[in-house]
């Protein structure tokens, strides 16, 4: 039997879409969800992922916000488009986005890669975000942190293009849900809590969508460059935004995973160092996907920050 619907089941209006035009300026439609009312606060997921791993936080988090969960260009529910793409693209896009679905400045709420976009977004656009909310962030990254996300960055982008072109891999759905349960042990704290309901949905989009897997690897494949240059010492992406990190003046909140097995914590007392309006604060019992691993830390963190607690 098929999972209630993310979008249904979780926003008043399920899924809506929004057409942007990406860094290339080519028009793409973006998917997204709303729920409560109040101050926008953009919730933004890792890289790889969707909205859904807000689920638990939708609702406790919409009780004093208008929340607005968004699913960033070629994953989840959002639009692919064909290769090339350019570094930093998500930057270009959430400013789109934003502008769009909400009247700056706004909060926001981001986790792995979708919180270095929004220390990225701000930046370059500071008049957009008035308090920021950072979680696992992979500022100082030596490599793809998986076995998984190094595997498929190496793979010729045109096999991987047949494969989501075809959805080939559909017909391969129970180990492609083995793989994922297996490569979700990574991010939780305990594995015994990895249900089939989390993983039917977090593999969804790219059994069922034509486009995910290959921005997923378009998108792993630019991120090892740029770590690469990085250890080069040569201009990059990651680089840029570790140097202008001062320049991240809006107050900001730190919340690292104490048992995240990708970024070590020392990489978020860095951090905390670096930002000169921070506050730090650690996610007990938790990998690092906190949203799920442990929401009601997750929530009560961020409700405080945002003077919300009630």
């Amino acid at each position: 039997m098929m999972p209630p619907d993310f979008w249904q089941h979780t926003f008043p209006r399920g899924r809506q879409t929004l057409r942007i035009l990406d860094a290339q300026q080519c028009p793409v439609e973006i998917a997204y969800g709303e729920a409560g009312r109040g101050r926008p606060l953009f919730l933004l997921h890792g890289l790889g992922s969707w909205s859904y791993n807000w689920r638990y936080s939708v609702q406790p988090l919409a009780q004093q916000f208008r929340v607005i969960c968004v699913d960033a260009k070629g994953y989840g529910f959002s639009q692919t488009l064909s290769p090339p793409e350019v570094v930093g693209h998500q930057v270009n896009e959430l400013a789109q986005i934003i502008r769009a679905l909400a009247e700056p400045p706004v909060y926001i709420a981001g986790e792995s890669l979708g919180a270095l976009t929004a220390l990225a977004l701000v930046q370059a656009y500071p008049e957009l975000v008035e308090r920021l909310v950072v979680i696992n962030v992979p500022i100082f990254p030596d490599q793809l942190p998986s076995w998984g996300m190094r595997l498929l960055s190496y793979l010729p982008l045109p096999l991987v293009q047949l494969v989501d072109q075809q959805q080939l891999a559909r017909g391969f759905a129970p180990l492609v849900r083995a793989i994922a349960h297996l490569l979700r042990q990574e991010v939780v704290f305990d594995p015994a809590q990895i249900t089939d309901e989390e993983i039917y949905w977090l593999t969804y989009p790219y059994l069922y969508h034509s486009g995910p897997l290959t921005q997923f690897t378009v998108d792993l494949q630019l991120a090892a460059r740029e770590i690469e240059r990085s250890q080069r010492q040569q201009p990059n992406w990651i680089t840029q935004i570790q140097q202008n990190l001062p320049r991240v003046t809006c107050p900001t909140l730190i919340l690292w995973s104490d048992c995240d097995r990708w970024f070590p914590l020392e990489s978020g007392n860095k951090l905390s160092d670096l930002l000169p309006n921070a506050e730090f604060q650690l996610i007990p019992n938790c990998g690092h996907v906190a949203s799920s691993g442990n929401p009601k830390a997750v929530n009560t963190a961020i409700l405080k920050f945002l003077d919300c607690l009630v």
